[in-house]
């Protein structure tokens, strides 16, 4: 018996790492969809196949925490105040009515009841994730929570020229220990992909309120430009060309490091225990 509703899933691990994947779900409600421009724009910026990537989680002992519900219902990882997580940038809502390149996602005249939808999908995954940490970080004094996060290489609403392949938000330093983001990043410049920390993306609304390694909970936001672990065509993308298939063999070199920084981290919490 669960004691969430059906759109989230919960996998209970035992070792110190908990996963978040917020961006992951392709689900929309009748309700919702009836209102919106095209069910392809609605799912255009999912984190996709991250779910997939990252199977290997729960075979380390990880804890797991996703939703189904799409971020077009709800971003669960905006804060849900309303305040902007980078103000002065370009960036999409809570309940978002524009695409990450500023296309309309409602019908002309509709739009989303924020608050019916932060009660029904919002409360009750932030309720599940919350829950999760609490009883890994109980049972072993310290966590580390990932927070798994994709984006299309190339948005120029969002930023300027090709993200690099590692994208670590860590709030600038203030959500997890600094040897941790420093071995995180030294696994990553050991591999062929290009890594930066606390640049664009900082960590979002999860990293920003979950992370306090003063309680012994330290957060990471690890945002993947696609090509990194899928075949991705750079700049603007249709129906026709994404998103592209997730690709074993294409993925394998993201996989292997994403393993070596999951490992990482379980090691970290274990010695911080």
């Amino acid at each position: 018996m669960t004691d969430h509703p059906s759109f989230i899933t919960v996998h209970r691990g035992s070792a110190p790492l908990v996963l978040s994947l917020p961006h992951t779900g392709t689900d929309i409600p009748d309700a919702i969809a009836d209102d919106l421009v095209s069910p392809w724009l609605a799912r255009k910026d999912c984190d996709w196949w991250i779910e997939t990537l990252y199977d290997f989680a729960a075979g380390l002992g990880a804890s797991v925490v996703r939703t189904s519900i799409s971020r077009t219902a709800i971003d669960v990882n905006r804060d849900p105040s309303g305040v902007s997580l980078y103000p002065g940038q370009a960036t999409t809502e809570l309940c978002p009515t524009t695409t990450f390149d500023g296309e309309p996602l409602y019908r002309e005249g509709k739009g989303p009841d924020v608050a019916a939808r932060r009660q029904a999908y919002f409360d009750p995954y932030h309720a599940a994730l919350s829950a999760e940490i609490e009883r890994v970080r109980s049972a072993h004094g310290t966590v580390v929570l990932y927070d798994c996060h994709s984006i299309r290489s190339v948005i120029p609403r969002l930023f300027e020229g090709t993200l690099p392949n590692f994208n670590l938000g860590t709030n600038s330093g203030m959500s997890c220990a600094p040897d941790l983001l420093a071995t995180i990043e030294a696994i990553c410049d050991a591999t062929e992909f290009s890594r930066v920390s606390n640049g664009r993306f900082k960590g979002g609304y999860i990293t920003r309120h979950y992370g306090a390694p003063e309680r012994g909970v330290h957060a990471v936001q690890m945002e993947l430009a696609c090509r990194t672990y899928m075949p991705e065509t750079l700049g603007p993308v249709d129906r026709t060309n994404w998103p592209s298939d997730f690709d074993p063999a294409y993925a394998a070199p993201a996989r292997a490091a994403l393993t070596d920084i999951l490992t990482a981290c379980l090691v970290f919490a274990r010695s911080h225990a």
